[in-house]
């Protein structure tokens, strides 16, 4: 069986033996209807539970548009100039600042932003990097989960909130987009870590494709309406990161409406083999070890306990996170980090705590090989994992641990299928 499957910012060529191989697990293909750009403006023309975009900035001052982070691969090239033409044509007055919902994460650079906008919009527009530690924060009093709820203040100090972004499966949201632009998007350290406290990880329903009785979702939702989310902009993408669908309107009904397009396009039926290949999509979503840490729970899904997922990703960026990548490389054993987690008040929830909760939980069960030529082996193996330069030499180890025989599955892409 050879195929090819994205890595960083290529097709990796692979071959599986016929004798081994079951299946491939992979999104159904949806077909677009129209160019990425006609499929942006239908979604805006026609919005879902909500009055126009036009409507809503008529008479308003300033505005934000919440966007997302260099680790996630958004269209922003399509979606952005449409929303600005749209948004000045209707109030050519109206000032506009883009806010970066980083999360977590790292500040985004120039470059990355010059990467998702373009060198005009970075050079013309005022745009503003969320800063969960650093920026200026309102309190918008509690979480539904006990925590406190602290939105960067730029957002709130506004006539009008809306958001960009995309809706894929998600580990443990059930789903992005929609109301993670709030939460965890440009909400403060402090919030971010109450909703993603060890409870809350361990529950059965915050899993991939889950919203109905997630407690991180609950508490999401909670933080985009207390902030006053008016709209949203969200699409759908494939595998090339081209639009295939698009969803405006009311930040929970249009989000819930793409949500169903996607568990649609992307419910597979699982096969548990003793070995599962999977990949974080290629670039940017595979650029660290924290990011993919999403591709291998849906290898995690189809495989049998005590087996072998073969992780292939680039790792450009390295681990992705200081406190995750310290906490696993300083535990003796997955399963005592995990056992350490379960301890943790929901309030004392430790940076990146749950990123490294999540992988132990995977480690505690299986073997990780991670494929790259990208990134420092010693940072991986350090993290508990094995590495491979290459798929051959990730494979032939597989098959030495898992025996000749050894059943093999392929998800060519982790982050959009839900097993």
């Amino acid at each position: 069986m050879k195929t090819k499957i994205p890595y960083h910012k290529m097709q990796m060529p692979i071959e599986i033996p016929d004798e081994n191989f079951v299946c491939t697990l992979a999104a159904n293909h949806a077909e677009p209807t129209g160019t990425e750009q006609e499929i942006v403006e239908r979604a805006l023309d026609n919005p879902i539970g909500s009055k126009s975009l036009e409507e809503l900035v008529q008479g308003k001052r300033r505005m934000v548009i919440i966007s997302s982070d260099h680790t996630r691969p958004v269209p922003s090239r399509v979606t952005m100039p449409i929303l600005l033409r749209r948004i000045r044509a209707a109030n050519p007055d109206i000032e506009i600042t883009i806010l970066i919902a980083t999360g977590f994460h790292r500040p985004t650079t120039r470059q990355e932003l010059i990467d998702r906008y373009g060198e005009e919009i970075v050079a013309r527009e005022k745009i503003a990097v969320h800063r969960s530690h650093d920026d200026e924060m309102a309190d918008l009093g509690t979480l539904p989960s006990g925590g406190k709820l602290l939105i960067n203040k730029l957002a709130i100090d506004t006539d009008l909130l809306i958001a960009e972004g995309f809706i894929e499966a998600h580990f443990f949201a059930g789903f992005s987009g929609g109301r993670k632009a709030i939460l965890p998007g440009i909400a403060s350290a402090t919030t971010v870590m109450a909703n993603h406290c060890s409870e809350f990880i361990s529950s059965p329903h915050a899993r991939t494709g889950i919203l109905d009785g997630n407690p991180i979702h609950r508490d999401m939702l909670f933080a985009a309406a207390k902030a006053k989310l008016a709209f949203i902009l969200n699409v759908v993408i494939d595998a090339k990161k081209k639009v295939i669908a698009a969803f405006a309107g009311d930040s929970e009904k249009a989000h819930v409406t793409g949500c169903e397009f996607v568990l649609k396009m992307s419910k597979v039926k699982k096969n548990p083999t003793d070995i599962v290949i999977t990949t974080n999509g290629g670039y940017p979503l595979d650029q660290n070890i924290y990011q993919a840490v999403k591709g291998m729970t849906a290898a995690e899904a189809n495989c049998k306990t005590g087996g072998v997922i073969i992780m292939v990703a680039g790792l450009s960026d390295g681990h992705g996170g200081e406190s995750f990548c310290k906490m696993v490389t300083d535990a003796p054993t997955p399963q005592k980090l995990l056992e350490e987690f379960s301890h943790i008040p929901r309030n004392e929830t430790k940076p990146d705590q749950w990123e490294a909760q999540i992988l132990c939980r995977i480690l505690s069960k299986y073997t990780v090989i991670m494929v790259t030529d990208l990134c420092d082996p010693q940072l991986i193996t350090g993290m508990h994992m094995e590495h491979s330069k290459t798929f051959d030499e990730a494979l032939s180890r597989a098959f030495e641990l898992k025996g000749k025989v050894a059943t093999v599955s392929l998800i060519p892409d982790g982050v959009s299928v839900i097993v």
